[in-house]
């Protein structure tokens, strides 16, 4: 049962904490990576498609459900190396949500495409498709859907807008390594899927990345991208070995035998973990739905099979909120013990990505008429989004026992009994 905490004081006021129980610990490693490392360390063989690599790659195939993984450096070179082998070239467009990490659009400006920011679902955080079919011009040759935190894209509406006008579809799954929609994994769902292994993941060698797909040619392609320019010279006996050089401009993107160990074993418990974070989830959506205040989880669609999540997406209405902004109570659970998180910024206006730097931006060599104006672009629902409702609740804490689970609850039960004494703290310490 959810403790009431009524008639409690706010611990920003000098209260008890809500929470008391500590957070799980992240990242989870076991023996047998120490094992494998260790193996690893003394064999001398660190690199250049090891057989952890190898081993990695066609357990994690099976697990998306795709055919081919190319594992990478990072998760950002797996999405210049994915859009190059879809057929993106200086000047095409690429279509990407404004609301995402800033290596989304990068990946595509790095490689001289020319990327149009459109705007979200304003609950789930996800590609408005209505959005995406707007911005599709002459130019538009692929489109970047981001599973975010805790939701996925409608990819159902994706993929038929994308046939019909012949753009190719690169879903980014940084977030969501071991979702389905109806049943089907995510990155494998449209042409080729790009996937992060940094240390904040679900899945993480600390830093890393893959491109998955169920197209051949998509996969040699990545291979000798990521290869230095060599490639399987027969994939269908094996899609490692016998390489020949691919006559294509090749980079240094290769992941280590370390990295490698680290997903091996971090993959054998993540679908226990996912399974963990979706009845976390459920706990705290009903929690919610019962404590009846300005927080509640964000709709989960009904085609998707299973979520995994970065983090879970909730959403702050501020009609139900009395006047309390979504800042003042994110402060207030915050001292009781509970953190919630806020969102990446709008990727058109991050500090982190000076699009008009004159010295190290792709886009003052660009010509303007071919591009988007950036500086002065306003999507009403990222930019809502980002200042005034959109919530995250981070991975780690799903992880988290029953009991603690409804610490968290009791906490936000807590500050929404309290709402006015919750502004007031905001203001006081924002003076």
């Amino acid at each position: 049962m959810m403790a009431t905490q009524k008639h409690s004081k706010l611990a920003v006021f000098g209260g008890p904490k809500a929470v008391t129980r500590p957070s799980p610990a992240w990242p989870v490693t076991g023996a047998g990576e120490v094992r494998w490392m260790t193996e690893v360390v003394q064999s001398g063989c660190w690199s250049w498609v090891g057989k952890h690599e190898r081993a990695f790659c066609e357990s994690f195939s099976d697990f998306i459900g795709a055919r081919y993984t190319a594992a990478m450096s990072n998760g950002t070179v797996t999405m210049q190396c994915a859009l190059q082998a879809l057929g993106v070239v200086p000047g095409d467009e690429v279509i990407v949500p404004a609301l995402t990490w800033v290596a989304t659009a990068q990946a595509a400006m790095d490689i001289g495409a020319n990327v149009v920011f459109v705007d979200i679902d304003p609950e789930t955080l996800a590609l408005d498709p209505a959005s995406f079919e707007a911005a599709i011009t002459p130019r538009t040759k692929a489109v970047i859907p981001v599973h975010l935190y805790g939701c996925m894209c409608d990819m159902d509406a994706i993929l038929k807008i994308s046939r019909k006008h012949k753009i190719k579809v690169l879903e980014d799954v940084a977030h969501q390594h071991g979702s389905r929609w109806r049943n089907k994994g995510a990155g494998a769902i449209g042409d080729a899927g790009s996937f992060s292994f940094q240390q904040s993941k679900v899945l993480t060698s600390g830093e890393g990345g893959a491109v998955t797909t169920n197209r051949l040619d998509v996969y040699q392609t990545v291979f000798a991208l990521k290869q230095v320019g060599w490639a399987p010279g027969n994939p269908k006996e094996s899609l490692f070995d016998n390489l020949v050089r691919a006559n294509r401009y090749g980079h240094n993107y290769r992941m280590t035998e370390m990295q490698a160990v680290l997903l091996r074993g971090g993959l054998t418990r993540l679908a226990s973990q996912t399974a963990r974070r979706e009845r976390s989830a459920q706990q705290i959506r009903e929690g919610l739905e019962k404590i009846g205040g300005p927080l509640r989880a964000a709709r989960r669609d009904r085609r998707i099979t299973r979520q995994a999540y970065y983090a879970m997406t909730l959403y702050y209405d501020t009609d139900a909120a009395n006047g309390v902004s979504r800042d003042a109570f994110r402060h207030a659970v915050a001292a009781e013990g509970c953190g919630l998180g806020g969102t990446y910024g709008p990727v058109y206006r991050n500090p982190l990505l000076n699009l008009y730097d004159e010295t190290t931006s792709p886009i003052p060599y660009r010509d303007p008429k071919t591009l988007q104006d950036y500086s002065r672009l306003a999507l009403p629902n990222t930019e809502k989004s980002v200042a005034e409702t959109a919530v995250t609740l981070g991975q780690v804490q799903l992880l988290g026992n029953s009991q603690y689970i409804n610490q968290l609850l009791a906490a936000i039960r807590k500050v929404s009994d309290h709402l006015p004494e919750a502004q007031q703290a905001w203001e006081q310490s924002t003076k």
